[in-house]
């Protein structure tokens, strides 16, 4: 458990944070010295749209045999092989635009390893966080992904410009390196539900099994005797599940458009340079880390004091979220200044990121032993939207400049926003009608 200055939980909650920065640092990086090499070569943006989403078909892959391997596994030992095996994957990765089947592979690899992430962290957190800690934890995990996209924007840029896009790589797998080596020795197996202090925390209820065999310990001390199996069918068909994952699709469609296409609306779109525009082309990201921390304190909030049910309090900040994002996605062709490119994009992203205290967390409210599982299968829809929307947004542009239009215009990127937008507002309201804060899965 810990000591009880420092618990064990807050240990791993913070490994996991820093193992999603550091995921999302290589994403951006790839993006950014991809992007450059790309340009310089005079590859199209079909091309480019190809090539950055091929990260997605691999994620895709792997999401629910993550899940089910970290159910299977434990998601500790899962976590440090993915980590490992995407390191050495970019350490080694040669990037020449020319060389695309190079690219495809090495792209596939790193996204199966990552695809095998998410759903063990949600495992472990599972395993680790009492329900009344979840909201915060789980945002306060999740927001690494956006501090490393930050970071990635801010400082990658500048790497790139003094030692060539080849030289993020080997950075990146360094940071990899070095958090495989923080996770091995820091983290540990999670406290079992016989243990006094482990159910007494409030952890036995929520504790994932490990092993598909194991017989589950209920709270009087006995066995009960029979064999834990993963209700598929119950997930598949479960209304609830479908809110979640229709949520995380949006949600990954906006988030992954707006990283992987961004730097060229600034470049192109904008005709700024990302190496002129300073610390501002990192507010998004910036945004979306303070504002997922923000949902993750107002849920526990709402909750522990009773304000608002758990159903209430998902539906409330996950519309809210989404909505506002929805209007700030719309808006943002209509700025054409860097202040109100970084401002609109900065709100969406932002709002998009406290919607995440909203159907982000209702894996482990309707499933909490089955959370890296549920997590796995929404993840998978999440994935598809990057191999969608990544794809699209480079046809998209490609046909505006068929139609003669130039990328410096608003009119060849109306599109590229408005379907992101409109999403939102589906998806909210599906949401708002499907979800459910209460345990679905025994």
């Amino acid at each position: 458990m810990g000591s009880t200055k420092f618990p064990k939980r807050y240990v791993i909650v913070i490994l996991t944070f820093i193992c999603t920065c550091v995921c999302y640092i290589e994403r951006v990086g790839f993006s950014i010295a991809y992007t450059f090499a790309a340009d310089a070569a005079g590859v199209n943006q079909s091309r480019k749209g190809t090539i950055l989403s091929t990260f997605y078909y691999g994620y895709a892959c792997s999401q629910i045999p993550g899940g089910w391997a970290a159910q299977k596994m434990g998601g500790r030992r899962v976590l440090l092989f993915s980590f490992l095996l995407w390191s050495l994957t970019s350490a080694l990765l040669p990037l020449d635009p020319n060389r695309v089947m190079v690219l495809v592979i090495a792209r596939l690899l790193v996204g199966v390893a990552q695809g095998f992430i998410f759903p063990s962290i949600h495992t472990v957190l599972g395993q680790w966080v009492p329900p009344h800690e979840r909201s915060r934890s789980v945002s306060l995990t999740t927001s690494g992904m956006y501090l490393g996209a930050a970071a990635g924007t801010l400082v990658l840029p500048s790497l790139v410009k003094l030692r060539g896009p080849q030289a993020v790589f080997p950075s990146e797998a360094a940071l990899g390196a070095m958090w495989s080596l923080l996770w091995f020795i820091y983290s540990s197996e999670p406290p079992r539900s016989e243990h006094p202090k482990a159910t007494a925390a409030g952890f036995g209820e929520s504790l994932l099994p490990v092993k598909g065999s194991q017989k589950v310990k209920v709270v009087n001390g006995g066995h009960s005797g029979k064999t834990v199996k993963i209700p598929w069918k119950k997930i598949i068909l479960s209304l609830p599940v479908w809110a979640i994952v229709v949520n995380n699709f949006t949600f990954h469609y906006a988030l992954y458009v707006l990283m992987n296409w961004l730097p060229t609306y600034f470049e192109l779109g904008l005709q700024l340079s990302l190496q002129e525009m300073g610390s501002s082309k990192m507010m998004p990201y910036l945004n979306m880390f303070v504002f997922s921390n923000i949902g993750g304190v107002i849920a526990d909030q709402w909750i522990t004091r009773r304000i608002l049910s758990v159903t209430r309090t998902r539906k409330v900040l996950n519309t809210v979220g989404f909505l506002v994002a929805s209007f700030a996605l719309i808006a943002l062709p209509l700025f054409r200044t860097s202040g109100g490119a970084v401002f609109c994009s900065s709100v969406a992203l932002g709002f998009l990121a406290l919607g995440r205290a909203g159907f982000a967390v209702n894996h482990m409210d309707i499933a909490p032993r089955y959370a890296g599982i549920v997590m796995g299968v929404s993840n998978t829809a999440g994935t598809l939207a990057g191999i969608v929307g990544v794809e699209l947004t480079g046809q998209l542009l490609e046909a505006a400049k068929a139609a003669n239009l130039d990328l410096s215009s608003p009119e060849s990127w109306r599109a590229v926003f408005f379907i992101p937008g409109l999403l939102c507002i589906l998806s909210s309201f599906v949401f708002l009608v499907f979800s459910t804060g209460e345990r679905v899965f025994d």
